[in-house]
């Protein structure tokens, strides 16, 4: 089995496979951002709460217009049958999709397949793909490790905010919080960060390294 190795900054390759809401092609997608994840198998504990907290989280991912696509190279049966004996023990319904791979065709195309880990089960891969079906992050935890969801979560929330005030977050950033600009591109640009950086709204620790704040366009997170 061929499996191929994705990148960020390439277009997230398009398919055509049936899941629990019917068939969902990649393109579907486009023009809303989108958390492409894989697990290891249904019916097994480490993805079970991964799917709750996904689904936990699943209102906070549609405000800020984001979807949510599972995988696993199960069948759909048994997907359907997983998400309905999840529905029967904690009164939780999935509320996004799980794409029946059964061959692996699709996750040999996204490298969901560490073939050193597992030949029949897929990885725990997150691919973050945004309105433009351009790969923006990749993130790929062991099987015997859950994911962070906040973390992923974060992740859409930063990544939203560099495209809109074309600005860069600083380590640990959390929404609401101050984040940073690029370093200037000429010396006196450079020399009014030095002088006068609250021009240009700014609060500099040197003048390759200023901060601003960004209006806080999340009511909900921090409930989390």
């Amino acid at each position: 089995m061929n499996i191929n190795h994705l990148s960020i900054g390439m277009t997230a390759p398009d398919f055509t496979a049936d899941s629990t809401f019917g068939m969902k092609n990649m393109h579907d997608y486009k023009g809303k951002w989108l958390v492409f994840f894989s697990h290891p198998g249904d019916f097994t504990p480490v993805c079970t709460t991964e799917f709750l907290a996904f689904t936990e989280a699943y209102p906070q991912f549609t405000h800020f217009n984001t979807d949510l696509l599972g995988l696993s190279i199960d069948s759909n049966p048994s997907h359907l049958a997983w998400v309905n004996e999840i529905q029967n023990i904690t009164g939780k319904t999935i509320p996004f999709p799980i794409i029946a791979d059964r061959i692996g065709e699709i996750a040999s195309l996204y490298g969901m397949l560490a073939p050193e880990v597992s030949k029949y089960a897929t990885v725990r891969n997150v691919y973050i793909i945004d309105p433009k079906q351009v790969i923006r992050a990749i993130l790929i935890y062991p099987m015997t490790n859950g994911r962070n969801i906040w973390e992923i979560l974060r992740l859409i929330i930063a990544l939203q905010a560099t495209d809109k005030y074309n600005v860069v977050t600083p380590a640990n950033w959390e929404p609401g919080q101050p984040v940073l600009v690029s370093p200037p591109n000429n010396f006196d640009e450079m020399m009014l960060r030095k002088t006068d950086p609250e021009s240009e709204g700014l609060h500099c620790r040197d003048w390759f390294w200023c901060y601003k704040q960004i209006p806080d366009e999340n009511p909900i997170i921090r409930n989390r």
